[in-house]
This record gives C-alpha cells, structure tokens and sequence, in this order.
C-alpha cells in the first residue's frame, strides 16, 4: 500500500498526514475524515489527495484497504508442514538431478574461482556456499550486497554462482550482466527455471518450493539450495580423493 513510489510522491504536508496515520494505525482507521483532520492538523482536501494518491477513490476506501494492510501480517499463517520439503528432497533423488550435479561440479572443477551472490536470505546462503567450498580447498568468495560494485578485471573467467528464489530481482539481473561482459560463466539455483535469472544463465538447478511471504518479508525455505550445494561441496570433494588416488596408483605401477 505504500510503496517506494507512493512514499516520494507525497509532498511534505501529505507526509506528516502519512507519519500521524503510521502512528496511530489503531484509531485511524475507525475516525471520521473531519476528526483525522483536526488531529493531524491537515485539511480535508489533503486527505483526499492523499487517498489519491495511495490508489484509494476516497476516504472509505482508504479506511478499509488500510485496515486490510496492516491486520494482514497477523492473520496470515506460513505453512509449517515438513512434507513439503522432503517431497522436493525425493524429487532431487532422480537422476535428472544428479546429472545436474554433475554438470555443476565439471563447471566448477574448470573455473579459476568461485563467486556467490544473493541478496537477502540468499545472500546468508551465498555466504554459506563460499565458506562450504572454501573447506573442499576451492578458493570462493561472496558477494551479498547488491549495490556492490563488480565492474573488475579480477572477475575475468570465473564462474559466478547466483542464488535467487524468484529468480527476478533487478540488481542481481544488473549484475549479472556485468559479468557477462567479464566473460565469466553463470550458474544459478532458483526455486524455477522459468525465472528471468534461470533463463539467463549458463546452467541452472531448479528446486521448485511453495514460496513463503509475510508482509514483504520472503520467508521460503533455504534448505534445497543448501542441499544443492553441500551435495555438490561433497562430491566434489570425494571425486578430488579419487583421482589423487590414481595419481598414486599410477605412479607406483611406473
């Protein structure tokens, strides 16, 4: 209801208008338009323009639409059944998954190094990714402030790691873009390979989960791209063992 975009276009007066509302949440939206002028010392017609503004007809659509806004986040419940995630964990038992795993660790074994980006919980997770491949001896770092500047020389050829749920956010999308330009190869796990971030990249793993939001806030589940990942860490790992294993095997048969 009240967007960026609403927000800066309201001139000063509207918005005292919008910080008394804010501050009276409770009794706003139950007081006649004459009371809620005197109080927060504006005129009737700044009322209505400010409805106007916020894409309400008038004041008692304001009102109603007000009152839906902010009782929403506490009638809505996020959904607390497990099943969910062992079904996308039975799903990833396929052998369409593991060869996607496989396809992911060849792209990994032949890059110079690694970079993760996410924002948001995400970017926790790209952090967790970095860290996790770090410990297998693969030189990895993070990137989880959108707004960071990635236009360098040093990301020349690396393989960039994106982890979105919608798959969708513009300033992760911008800076994918820019290291294209860098020639670096893009690998992302999103919640759908139909997403804008999915269908630009060179190799996508998609995990397909009920998204989960309160209010703003997304709320999904990270446990499948934190799966991907450590299945991935791990078999990187076991494969390294193997061939430094036929390095020694054949050195002795020499």
């Amino acid at each position: 209801m009240f967007e960026y975009e609403v927000i800066q276009n309201l001139n000063e007066l509207e918005l005292s208008l919008y910080e008394y509302i804010m501050k009276n949440s409770e009794k706003v939206m139950y007081m006649k338009i004459r009371d809620l002028a005197n109080e927060a010392h504006v005129s009737t017609t700044t009322i209505l323009r400010f409805c106007k503004k916020v894409n309400c007809v008038g004041f008692s659509e304001f009102k109603l639409k007000f009152k839906m806004y902010m009782e929403g986040n506490c009638n809505k419940k996020v959904n607390e059944d497990v099943s969910v995630i062992l079904d996308n964990f039975e799903r990833m038992a396929d052998p369409g998954f593991d060869g996607k795993v496989n396809e992911l660790c060849e792209l990994i074994n032949n890059a110079e190094n690694l970079i993760f980006i996410g924002g948001g919980l995400s970017g926790i997770v790209a952090k967790y990714g970095a860290r996790y491949m770090a410990s297998i001896g693969k030189f990895a770092v993070y990137i989880d402030d959108l707004l960071f500047p990635v236009n360098c020389e040093y990301y020349k050829n690396n393989l960039v790691i994106v982890l979105s749920v919608s798959g969708e956010t513009p300033e992760i999308i911008n800076a994918i873009n820019i290291f294209k330009k860098q020639k670096c190869r893009i690998a992302s796990i999103t919640n759908s390979a139909n997403s804008t971030i999915a269908r630009m990249s060179n190799f996508n793993i998609s995990y397909y989960i009920p998204e989960e939001k309160v209010g703003l806030m997304d709320v999904t589940s990270h446990l499948p791209p934190i799966y991907i990942i450590e299945t991935v860490g791990k078999r990187l790992y076991n494969n390294c063992i193997v061939k430094q294993k036929y390095k020694v095997i054949n050195n002795i048969d020499e």
